[in-house]
């Protein structure tokens, strides 16, 4: 596939309640590196795999959530385009200066009609991976610090107007929709899992009144092996586990869901199918996402704080 326009998943900033303690937990147990802290007191952070100067931003703040999630797209070319057929489509947008956020270029925020902010950018300082660039090392101890995800994944975000948010990504932005999940007795699509890849998917939404509500920021593990070991570290640092181990029916991916201590839900993630926009979405009932294994294959049921614990 030729990936042209938004390519993938680029940052998120969190609101942690205890900054210091959620850098603890997100360099410390998690084993994110620390790539760098800014005048407003903002802490980055990367995967060991991944390349660009961060992928995970703190800040404090009074209540836990999601500030906004950014797509690294292809061009500056791009950015003008999207800006253009967003306002036309009646949205508002708002360009961010170049070092607003450390080591990122002019960012293009929008507001979607779910009341989340969504950022697009075409430029973010490399710094590349200590496995090197050029006859990479095969190993480094980076992997094994901490639960060691190789990389930020995607996020589900909770809100209103999905219909109208699942427009705005197919019509506008090129995204292909993976799957989703039918309200009980009903054609409405209340959940949407959204591809600007072929993987399981970018980012996903789920019908709630509530807008802007954040239920996870996810990250991918190599194996389903990596899982089990992140839930011995989980364990070991008393950290409160939503669901898992276990193997969600939606995407196929290994997964356990837990909580920082902030109060933000956090998932470890682990194979899922793959999603290419020629091919038809994949499409789940209510009672299949509960007794069909959709969330929970091994228990095939609904969880009511996975349901309902948002942020």
């Amino acid at each position: 596939m030729a990936l042209t326009g938004v390519l993938r998943p680029g940052h998120v900033q969190l609101r942690m309640l205890d900054l210091e303690e959620g850098v603890r937990f997100y360099r410390d147990v998690l084993g994110l590196e620390e790539t760098g802290r800014d005048a407003a007191g903002r802490v980055y952070l990367k995967a060991w795999d991944e390349r660009d100067h961060h992928s995970i931003v703190l800040r404090q703040a009074d209540r836990a959530g999601l500030d906004f999630f950014g797509f690294k797209v292809a061009g500056s070319a791009d950015l003008d385009r999207f800006e253009a057929e967003l306002r036309d489509d009646g949205l508002k947008t708002e360009r961010i200066p170049a070092g607003e956020l450390l080591e990122t270029g002019e960012r293009l925020r929008f507001e979607l009609p779910s009341g989340h902010l969504i950022e697009l950018y075409a430029e973010k300082t490399f710094v590349g991976s200590h496995f090197g660039q050029k006859d990479p090392k095969p190993w480094t101890p980076h992997q094994d610090r901490g639960i060691a995800p190789m990389r930020f994944d995607h996020a589900l975000l909770y809100g209103p107007n999905v219909d109208r948010v699942l427009d705005i990504f197919t019509r506008i932005l090129g995204f292909h929709l993976a799957e989703y999940v039918t309200l009980p007795d009903s054609d409405v699509k209340g959940a949407l899992w959204l591809c600007c890849s072929n993987k399981a998917h970018d980012i996903a939404f789920v019908i709630h009144p509530e807008p802007g509500k954040l239920h996870h920021v996810s990250f991918y593990m190599e194996s389903i092996d990596r899982v089990f070991r992140a839930a011995d570290i989980m364990a070991a640092h008393d950290i409160k586990v939503d669901i898992g181990p276990t193997r969600h029916g939606i995407t196929r991916g290994g997964t356990i869901y837990a909580w920082d201590p902030s109060g933000n839900r956090f998932e470890t993630f682990s194979g899922g199918n793959s999603s290419y926009p020629d091919l038809p979405p994949i499409a789940w009932t209510w009672e299949g996402l509960g007794e069909g294994g959709g969330l929970d294959v091994a228990h095939r049921k609904m969880h009511e704080t996975f349901l309902t614990v948002v942020t």
